[in-house]
């Protein structure tokens, strides 16, 4: 039986990254802008794994799946991180709702 040609063997781990200065050092997918945190919402929005490759194109599905195993072994950093989110958001949408009511 022939086979066709070998891919070489991924370390899971090298497939998430944090870098200082980029997102605010939250975990991303490694070689991209995409957070484990964006992937995360798209998950919780009910997209499916597929569903999340195909809206990222250049996402495979290995990168796909491992923000979301990471997110689960780190659920309560992860969570918090979104939290945080979505609070600075709602500041920044106040303050300029009240900026645009004081013009």
């Amino acid at each position: 039986m022939e086979r066709g040609p070998v891919s070489p063997n991924v370390d899971i781990g090298s497939l998430i990254e944090r870098t200082p200065g980029v997102h605010g050092g939250r975990p991303r997918i490694a070689g991209t802008g995409v957070t484990v945190g964006r992937v995360v919402c798209w998950y919780k929005l009910g997209l499916s794994s597929e569903e999340i490759a195909q809206r990222v194109g250049h996402l495979s599905m290995a990168q796909v799946y491992a923000a979301l195993a990471y997110y689960h072994a780190n659920r309560d950093a992860i969570e918090q991180d979104l939290e945080s989110e979505t609070i600075e958001a709602e500041r920044l949408e106040r303050e300029h709702y009240l900026s645009r009511q004081n013009d």
